[in-house]
């Protein structure tokens, strides 16, 4: 990939197994995805080296965090140059306004990732999500096939009355065991020998 000789010794096993981890047919279906949601964007060759060159200049993919926006687009200017800071500005760009639309920081690739070709199947998974987020939304932006990506997990807020909080106060779970006939008998005190009582003659 660009701006990278050979890999050696333990340098060359990592690459080799972040290499494994890109996934052919999820790159097929998410250039379909990015092609039915930006209809502007013309097809790559298939291929990994096609896919990081495809995207590599961050243009489609600021035109993809478009499309999922109403009239009010998160990235007003996408750099059509170019020059290596500008494309790399293109792809930060991506980056905060992913974030923004609910992307977790965790999740998302970085730049060199990209632009290096450093580990492309972090960009594969930061488009999963971006998917799995705008089927969640449900908003109308998204244009793809309903079960393409998961539905993200959805929050389940419950509101209870200050009666029923004061009932559940009084009520022991049972997991929690009982302390009920419970005593000390038996027990030797702190510091003393066991004792062991042989109830055979």
């Amino acid at each position: 990939m660009a701006n990278s000789g050979p890999a050696y010794g333990l340098s060359r096993d990592i690459k080799q197994k972040i290499d494994k981890k890109y996934d052919p047919e999820l790159e097929e279906k998410l250039v379909m995805w990015i092609l039915i949601q930006c209809p502007g964007v013309e097809k790559p060759q298939p291929g990994k080296t096609e896919f990081q060159n495809w995207l590599k200049d961050g243009s489609v993919l600021c035109e993809l965090i478009n499309s999922l926006h109403g009239p009010n687009k998160p990235i007003k200017k996408i750099n059509n140059s170019s020059m290596v800071f500008k494309q790399m500005e293109n792809i930060s760009q991506f980056l905060t306004a992913a974030e923004k639309y609910g992307i977790k920081q965790s999740d998302m690739f970085q730049t060199v990732d990209l632009f290096e070709g450093k580990d492309l199947s972090a960009v594969q998974r930061t488009l999963m999500n971006l998917g799995s987020v705008a089927v969640t939304k449900m908003d109308g932006n998204y244009k793809g096939e309903p079960d393409w990506f998961h539905r993200k997990a959805q929050e389940n807020k419950r509101e209870f009355t200050e009666e029923q909080l004061a009932e559940g106060k009084s009520i022991i779970g049972l997991q929690m065991g009982t302390n009920v006939g419970a005593s000390q008998c038996g027990m030797t005190g702190y510091g003393q020998q066991r004792q062991i009582i042989n109830n055979n003659p």
